[in-house]
Formats: structure tokens, sequence, C-alpha cells
């Protein structure tokens, strides 16, 4: 059943959002990780100018944590939190640049170590970043796992785990942006749009 759903998802071909297209271009680990952060409790419509907005100020560690901490935030304005996500992302550029030689970790357990860096992240980090299987899961990816029935899980870190024992390993991947791509257009939260979904046939949940 999963192999299906991915594939009609794919050849759905679904609209992305500018920052999921930006995520999706990016290669370089560190330039995913602040991006990220940035998008936590914020939507794309606000992250994605932002971002473009601080990648002129800066692209690597040993640029950003000389940026000023006024400077960024005024950039990054009005994501949610601006102002604590700038220190946030100035001193984690610090310690990637001064602890860790500029290279971003490539490990899970190194990526949370870091202020404000959860799971969800760390995962976007090696999946994006370093093309490393990773199950990143975010409202969407929760969301639509358990109205299709595939897993039964009251909050995205049990998804992530019952994902890790379930999903195939060559969709961990491609999961995240398919599913938040889905979520953005057609799965929503309130008022799914069920008429148009090219994966209903496999719906535990029709709303």
């Amino acid at each position: 059943m999963i192999d299906e759903i991915v594939q009609k998802l794919k050849d759905a071909n679904q609209p992305k959002s500018d920052f999921v297209h930006l995520m999706d271009g990016f290669k370089d680990p560190y330039l995913v990780l602040i991006a990220c952060i940035l998008s936590l409790r914020t939507n794309d419509r606000t992250t994605y100018p932002a971002t473009l907005r601080m990648l002129e100020l800066a692209k690597t560690p040993h640029e950003m944590k000389n940026v000023k901490v006024e400077d960024l935030a005024k950039a990054i304005y009005p994501v949610g939190f601006y102002e604590n996500k700038a220190r946030q992302i100035i001193e984690l550029s610090r310690q990637i640049d001064e602890e860790l030689g500029g290279i971003c970790p490539d490990e899970i357990e190194e990526l949370v170590k870091f202020k404000g860096v959860g799971r969800k992240t760390a995962n976007l980090v090696l999946s994006l970043g370093f093309n490393k299987p990773a199950i990143c899961v975010d409202v969407h990816v929760h969301r639509i796992f358990n109205r299709l029935g595939y897993i039964k899980t009251k909050n995205p870190e049990e998804t992530e785990f019952a994902l890790r024992e379930k999903l195939p390993l060559k969709h961990w991947i491609d999961i995240n942006t398919l599913l938040v791509t889905h979520g953005q257009n057609v799965c929503k939260p309130i008022k799914p749009m069920c008429d148009r979904c090219p994966i209903v046939e496999y719906c535990a949940k029709i709303i």
C-alpha cells in the first residue's frame, strides 16, 4: 500500500510552496539547519522571504557569527520569536565555526545538542542536507499518516519512531516533502479536500 501511496503523490505533482522549493534546492546542511529554525511556528509564506533576507546577510557559519543580533532580527521579522531565533542562529553559527571547524554535524545526536534544535529539524538536515535516510515528522506528516490509518500515534515524536519501524527506508528522504506539499494543498487540518485527493482510496478517515 505505501509504495502505491508514495507513487500517487509523486504523480500528482502538487505545487510546492516557495519555501519548500527553496529547502529542496539547498545542498548545504548549514543552510537547511538555519532555514528550518526560521520556519518553526511560522507559515511558509512568511518564512520564505525572511530566509532570503537572512541569506543576504550571511551564508556560512563564519559569516553569520559576526552578524549583529539586531540586524538579523530585523531581517527575519516577522517570523515567530524572531529575536530569540536571531540569537539562536548566531550562537549556533559560532559553535559550528569555532568548535566544529565550520562543519555542520551529520548525526542526529549531535544536532539536537544545539539549543532549540529538536528531532524534526535534525532529521530534515540529515535528509535534505546530507541525503541520509531520516524521517522528518512535522504536523503534516503526523496528521496524514494517522488519517490514512498507516499508524496510530498521539504526537509527531511517536510518529517518527513508529515510521522508523514501518516505513520502508527508500521512502524516508522523500516523505516529508511529499506529505508537506499534500497537506498544504489538499489534506488540510480543517476541511481537507477529499474530492481532490489522489490517495483518498487508501484513507481510513474520510472527513
